[in-house]
């Protein structure tokens, strides 16, 4: 045993002396069948060390690339907006000189590839297309930082090899996908990172504090948003993407530490039915290049036995969809500078390697397969046009404007056509209004990309996903739509999207009404609440003046108030319009219904809102939701960490929220805390898996179907598609509502759809009032759910309240706020908050 530890404390010190010895040089990396221009600016001229010895910040990673771009006449640079944390968000087009000085022809006659007409083209000459993006994952950092060496090799590499690839290629080099979270990454890397450097996994270096450096600032995973294009990073690679369509797509990735490298094709039985066949033949031709190239290094690999290509959303993805070929390489992650691994030690200059080598295959790619690539796209959309069918889609919304409105932005960001509706009209039993509707007309060129975005799909060839199975955005933004409309209904092409103007709101000497309906109304009453103005919720309809009023109305009665009847009417009139909701000025209380002065409107108090977050807490869940208080709302919320609740004064909040957490985030002595925070007046809304810990806690009364699927015929090697397959790993599901109860309050039909990625199900209770969401019979509308978990589900409820003392308790099993695009339910959660007290 003496022997075996000595042996093992040798080891370690051999690996560690590894990982320290020499410094790392470019000739490590750089091919040799090249010579380099030495008046080019080298990274370690820049940095101050080379590549691969430190983890490269956004600053200097930023800074190195406007160092080259000043020095080559290879390449431009600009920035194309910033980030929440203001960083530049910057892209780099590499080609050759004579190239950029017709670069605007170049990119309009390859995007005449796309259009009609594109037959007469000529694609024997004409240069490809290729986006090479870095590193979306903050912490997976080989990517950014093999961009350092890539973008020196395209400036600086001299000859006739290299002339020709910037001949007939096109290279938009997006250095950081995610600039904050690389930000973020590099800070803990370099700041724990020892002069002797420790290989041992068990090192802090290796793991991350809280939220950790995968996510942007408000902790999304943005290699989710390139379909519903939510965040300022997104936007602004998807305005380039749609400016070029690029004919190859990379999105540089990490994963495990103990695994090698992986590049597409992946599993192609998951691949989505609207992507061609031939996109995965060309993946994997494509991937032959990799191969060549990683064997020529000595490097690992493996393809086609993990990943998917199904969700559109992806980075590898979206491109397939769109013409082009997406292309994932996954690199296992040193996490930091060194680590054990079961393969040995893995170094970081390794991993950059692996990326580099990468980049570049995938440009040699692009040059032997230059024309097959550009005659797939031109044949792609034309295609596409041979399949268009005709009339169009319809969607829209009789009071709520914002939500459709967001749903046409989403679209006119994707280059969509979309039309005004010329005229109301009524199909498939709703209505769409002119100016709170929209039409997309089938026939266009982005005809499959509509499909994508529209479609509902229930049935799949493997069930088994990587990323969720349905996204349909009529449902995920709550909105009344057909696909059914006549092109005759449709008005002028829509070039400037803008929102229906708010009308101008009277002068009252009695109250003010504001429905409940549109998507920015809780903006509107926190800013009305937080002005000290009094408010009151009505549990009732009611008409007045020749206007019928919905549940859950709000009134602002003139009298009584901080500001006097001209400052209240100034006011009330630059709420509406900065929230571009309707409110009216009335001037009698009496009613058909409750009256003005009926106790059935109730006082509303502002809402003062905490959120825990922290170790143990999905920062995905807890980010989507403070994004959607700070930059929809312009709410503030209160973010608590796990580790400092023990010490913080809750009484300061009339509401806590928990998102999804795992094991025990919350101890023992914490749990008590809250308990009586609720019991003293609080109300605590919980998601997802903090129903277990409100059921173990007391907290709620919670009866969970039991589900069981026993494994039979299922052998050793299908045990973990079999267990897989009974993940929801993201479905759409309707349920009906209770309008009366203000959980569904603002809601104007008795349906919502409900994104599910849990297999939470709880059941119904005996008193029907108590179930104000409940599933249908036949509850699924999108997606994929395993026979046990769909017979599961129908009539259960999604969604519990109980009170506890003075203080409520609310439960969602199902994610109200999923990734920012999910419009249709945001107000379930601001019903919570405004009107949990009411419940």
């Amino acid at each position: 045993m003496r022997l075996l530890l000595v042996l093992i404390t040798l080891l370690l010190s051999s690996l560690s002396t590894l990982a320290q010895s020499g410094k790392v040089d470019m000739d490590y990396y750089l091919p040799t069948d090249v010579t380099y221009n030495l008046n080019i600016p080298t990274p370690e001229s820049v940095l101050g060390y080379t590549p691969g010895e430190w983890h490269v910040s956004h600053d200097k990673l930023s800074e190195y690339m406007r160092t080259l771009a000043a020095a080559s006449d290879r390449m431009t640079i600009e920035s194309r907006g910033t980030t929440f944390e203001g960083r530049p968000i910057l892209l780099l087009t590499v080609t050759s000189p004579s190239n950029h000085a017709n670069i605007e022809n170049i990119r309009k006659e390859h995007v005449k590839l796309v259009e009609d007409g594109s037959a007469s083209l000529s694609t024997s000459s004409m240069p490809i297309v290729v986006y090479q993006g870095m590193s979306i994952h903050g912490n997976e950092p080989s990517g950014a930082n093999a961009g350092l060496i890539a973008a020196y090799y395209l400036a600086a590499a001299q000859g006739p090899k290299i002339d020709a690839l910037l001949d007939n290629t096109i290279i938009l080099f997006d250095p950081s996908f995610n600039p904050d979270g690389l930000q973020r990454f590099a800070y803990w890397a370099n700041t724990n990172k020892s002069i002797n450097i420790n290989a041992d996994p068990q090192d802090r270096e290796y793991d991350e504090v809280w939220p950790g450096g995968r996510t942007n600032h408000y902790w999304f995973d943005m290699n989710r948003d390139w379909l519903p294009v939510q965040l300022p990073e997104s936007k602004a690679r998807i305005k380039t993407f749609h400016n070029w369509y690029p004919n190859i797509l990379t999105d540089h990735h990490e994963m495990g530490s103990n695994s090698s490298f992986f590049f597409q094709p992946g599993i192609q039985s998951r691949t989505h039915p609207l992507t061609p066949a031939l996109n995965q033949e060309l993946t994997k031709q494509i991937g032959n290049y990799h191969a060549a190239a990683l064997d020529k290094i000595g490097s690992f690999y493996y393809t086609e036995e993990s990943f998917d290509d199904f969700y559109y959303g992806k980075g590898s993805t979206f491109p397939d969809i769109n013409g082009g070929i997406g292309i994932l390489f996954e690199q296992g992650s040193s996490r930091g500078h060194a680590q054990e691994t079961e393969n040995g030690l893995l170094e970081f200059p390794f991993t950059i390697r692996n990326q580099f080598t990468a980049i570049l295959s995938t440009l040699e790619a692009a040059q032997g397969m230059r024309k097959q690539l550009l005659d797939y796209q031109r044949d792609f959309f034309k295609n596409a046009r041979g399949e268009k069918g005709s009339g169009a889609y319809a969607f829209g919304s009789e009071k709520d404007a914002g939500s459709a409105y967001h749903l046409a932005e989403v679209l006119k960001r994707h280059q969509i056509k979309v039309h005004e509706v010329a005229q109301d009209f009524s199909q498939d039993g709703a209505n769409f209004k002119k100016g709170m509707s929209y039409i997309v007309p089938k026939n266009q060129r982005q005809s499959r990309l509509i499909k994508a975005m529209f479609e509902k799909r229930t049935t799949f060839q493997d069930s088994l996903f990587y990323d969720i199975s349905a996204w349909s955005f009529p449902l995920s933004f709550g909105v009344d739509f057909t696909e059914n409309a006549s092109l005759s209904k449709a008005g002028n092409e829509i070039q400037d999207l803008k929102r229906k103007p708010t009308p101008a709101v009277g002068t009252s000497t009695y109250a003010y009404l504001m429905e409940w309906h549109d998507y920015y109304t809780p903006k509107a009453l926190n800013t009305i609440l937080n002005k000290g103005i009094r408010a009151k919720v009505g549990m009732q309809k009611f008409s007045v003046e020749g206007i019928s009023y919905d549940y859950g109305t709000i009134m602002i009665p003139v009298q009584n108030q901080s500001l006097n009847k001209q400052e209240l009417a100034s006011f009330i009139n630059e709420v509406a319009q900065d929230a571009n909701v309707t409110i009216k000025a009335v001037s009698t209380g009496l009613t058909e219904g409750i009256d003005l002065g009926s106790n059935q409107f109730r006082a509303l108090e502002p809402a003062r809102v905490a959120m825990i977050v922290g170790e143990g807490i999905n920062p995905y869940d807890a980010g989507e939701m403070w994004h959607l208080f700070d930059t929809r709302y312009n709410m503030r919320i209160t973010k608590i960490d796990t580790k400092d609740l023990g010490r913080a004064d809750l009484s300061r909040y009339t509401d806590i929220i928990l998102p999804n957490l795992w094991g025990n985030a919350i101890n023992k002595g914490n749990t008590d805390k809250i308990k009586q925070w609720v019991r003293s007046g609080g109300t605590l809304i919980g998601y997802k898996n903090v129903a277990n810990w409100f059921e173990r806690n007391k907290m709620l009364d919670i009866d969970f179907v039991k589900t069981k699927n026993p494994a039979k015929n299922v052998s050793f090697e299908q045990r973990r598609d079999f267990t897989g397959a009974q993940v929801i790993g993201g479905a759409i599901f309707e349920a009906k509502q209770d309008r009366s109860h203000p959980i569904n309050f603002g809601y104007t039909g008795d349906k919502v759809s409900l994104f599910r990625n849990t297999t939470l199900f709880i059941k119904a209770d005996s008193t029907s009032y108590k179930n104000p969401i409940q599933y249908t019979k036949s509850p699924l509308q999108a997606g994929y759910i395993s026979k046990i978990n769909l017979k599961a589900i129908p009539e259960t409820r999604p969604f519990v309240h109980q009170s506890a003392g003075r203080g409520e308790v609310i439960l969602f099993t199902d994610n109200t706020n999923f990734r920012a695009f999910w419009y249709g339910t945001n107000k379930l959660l601001m019903n919570a908050i405004f009107f949990g007290s009411e419940m």
